[in-house]
């Protein structure tokens, strides 16, 4: 397998590509700031070759994901829309229509528990989870809910994970997401479903909406942009999509040198130990 060109930015590929698909945690922002040259790499792919998306495996509904990014400083010219888990994870909770769930999240992915018109119960109660994180990312591990996932397990409850992440980076430091409590289910032996990144549904949530974004027509060369190696990366692998990994993100250590510089050998060893591959790579998404 070709190793990933090594790009300073999206202006030496653009040409090929008619859509770009950018993820947001550890591309865009850290969840504190948005990067130096993004709003510029973002704006000029849409002015110069086709519409952009943001692909997210945020837990909320699209709605909310805009006024986020503006208070972030990023301009809403900048993308023609966003596509998200839980935008994803309606279908997967439609197949479980009428009956009572267990909330597992935090309470600002209230938009997303109220949007669904669900009866949230106890765990002995419930018939299925729905999961989008952790109750407090700032101070607790999945192993704090290893004891109810075990009884989860008993119940033969499956989970609905709204938001595949392991991690992202939040400021200077890393978060649990939503997917570390459902690997830790799995491992338990439960029975997770999950709609975003790298699975298939949210994939084709974003073709539809390229799809509305291009006069009707299905954009034949997309590329997407992201960090994350067993989201972003796994994820477009999947789908036949050529893809960009940016360094700045999640695995920012081990794809850099000692002096913090993006070291394309690392970066394809890293690339082989999870069985993907990139089209190309750059330390920072920009133009």
């Amino acid at each position: 397998m070709n190793a990933p060109l090594h790009i300073d930015g999206l202006a030496q590929i653009a040409s090929d590509y008619d859509a770009l698909l950018c993820d947001a945690w550890g591309v865009i922002h850290n969840g504190v700031e948005i990067f130096p040259g993004v709003a510029e790499a973002l704006t000029r792919f849409r002015e110069t070759r086709g519409p952009v998306f943001i692909l997210t495996n945020a837990p909320r509904l699209n709605d909310v994901i805009p006024p986020q990014l503006d208070r972030l400083g990023l301009p809403r010219n900048a993308y023609d829309g966003v596509v998200t888990s839980g935008d994803a994870t309606r279908a997967s909770v439609e197949a479980f229509r009428g009956q009572p769930a267990f909330r597992l999240g935090p309470d600002k992915d209230d938009t997303l528990f109220e949007a669904l018109d669900i009866e949230f119960v106890a765990l002995e109660e419930a018939k299925f989870i729905l999961c989008t994180g952790l109750f407090d990312d700032a101070s607790e591990t999945p192993e704090d809910y290893r004891e109810m996932l075990t009884q989860a397990k008993e119940l033969a409850l499956p989970m609905i994970c709204a938001n595949p992440d392991i991690v992202v980076q939040l400021g200077d430091r890393m978060i649990y997401c939503g997917g570390a409590l459902a690997q830790l289910y799995d491992q338990l032996g439960g029975k997770t479903l999950l709609s975003g990144k790298p699975h298939t549904p949210i994939y084709d949530l974003a073709a539809s909406e390229l799809r509305k974004a291009n006069e009707g027509k299905d954009p034949t060369r997309v590329l997407a942009v992201g960090d994350g190696l067993q989201t972003d990366i796994l994820g477009a692998n999947r789908h036949d999509i050529d893809v960009v990994f940016v360094a700045h993100g999640i695995f920012s250590k081990e794809a850099r040198n000692a002096a913090g510089v993006l070291d394309m050998e690392k970066l394809s060893g890293l690339l082989a130990q999870h069985d993907v591959h990139a089209h190309a790579a750059m330390d920072q998404l920009k133009w």
